[in-house]
């Protein structure tokens, strides 16, 4: 829900070094124990969120406030500062959060992300707590390329640094020039690809706020239809796409899908791992449509494919 604006503290004006980490603030989000979401990311969830505008704006990463009954900040100085949903948005992954009372920060500025380089130094800054310091890492950029995630999330210029910090929900990625360029969604081993592990951080780039941060302020989700969404979650081996769990009540289970089934094509085009899938689902329609799986199920006592139409749903619809 789009909630009323709330002043924050400092003026702009003070835009030293000294206070620029006092924009990175610490989330915590209280989920019910019956929320969709429970099981896996709990009910007590803790992270950082960036103070984006003069009116307690503050951007963070969506999972730590989804489904949330209740959320505050906790500001540079130990204060917690109750807060309200703003937004979700599934296709970013990123929440808005707004404090309801004065934050004693000076909002960051976002910068723009698209230009930068590998090997461009950055850093990565995580609140630290109540009464520790914010957690501020001397980092690079690594690469940039697509990322897929099982939950049927894909976005396409994702930012990779490294070292990593170890706080990485919601954390802050700021440039050469002070201004937020990314906000830290995941911890990783393949920041650089290679056959061997190279621990770091995803990062979500502020670029993919700008189109839809007027639609998420006034009415808490995007005004055109979602990527479809099918209760499916997914993982691959050697190119091919598999199903490890079904969200329960949702399209996947409804149209009779099983963990263990081997997704070979999307309308009879073939599919060669988690990314090339989530894009022509996205390509054959949108939340609403429905997505023609071609499916090899794993109780199948051949090669035979089974042609499933999954009836696909906004997530925001099957979310409580």
């Amino acid at each position: 829900t789009a909630c009323a604006a709330a002043p924050a503290g400092k003026a702009a004006a003070d835009d030293s070094t000294e206070h620029l980490f006092d924009a990175v603030l610490g989330v915590i989000a209280q989920v019910p124990a019956t929320a969709r979401t429970a099981e896996f990311l709990g009910t007590r969830r803790l992270g950082s969120g960036v103070l984006i505008d003069d009116h307690g704006l503050v951007l963070t990463i969506g999972y730590l406030i989804m489904e949330a009954q209740s959320t505050a900040v906790i500001g540079p100085d130990g204060e917690i500062v109750a807060a309200d949903i703003v937004a979700f948005d599934h296709e970013t992954g990123f929440g808005l959060l707004r404090a309801r009372s004065p934050v004693n920060a000076v909002p960051l500025k976002l910068g723009v992300s698209k230009n930068l380089k590998e090997g461009t130094p950055v850093l990565a800054v995580s609140h630290g707590g109540q009464g520790t310091p914010n957690a501020v890492v001397a980092a690079r950029i690594v690469s940039r390329r697509p990322f897929a995630g099982y939950w049927e999330y894909l976005i396409e210029d994702a930012l990779f640094s490294v070292p990593p910090v170890a706080e990485y929900g919601g954390a802050a990625l700021i440039d050469g020039n002070g201004r937020l360029i990314g906000i830290g969604s995941l911890i990783v081993n393949d920041a650089v690809p290679s056959h061997q592990p190279v621990f770091g951080n995803m990062f979500v780039p502020v670029d993919l706020l700008a189109p839809v941060i007027g639609d998420l302020i006034a009415t808490g989700r995007r005004s055109t239809p979602g990527a479809p969404w099918l209760g499916v979650r997914i993982d691959e081996a050697e190119g091919r796409v598999f199903i490890t769990r079904l969200s329960m009540g949702g399209p996947g289970e409804a149209a009779g899908l099983k963990p263990g089934d081997i997704i070979i094509g999307v309308d009879g085009k073939r599919v060669s791992g988690m990314e090339d899938y989530l894009r022509k689902v996205r390509h054959y329609g949108r939340a609403g449509d429905d997505i023609p799986l071609d499916v090899v199920p794993r109780a199948a006592g051949d090669l035979t494919i089974r042609r499933v139409r999954v009836p696909s749903i906004d997530r925001h619809d099957w979310l409580q």
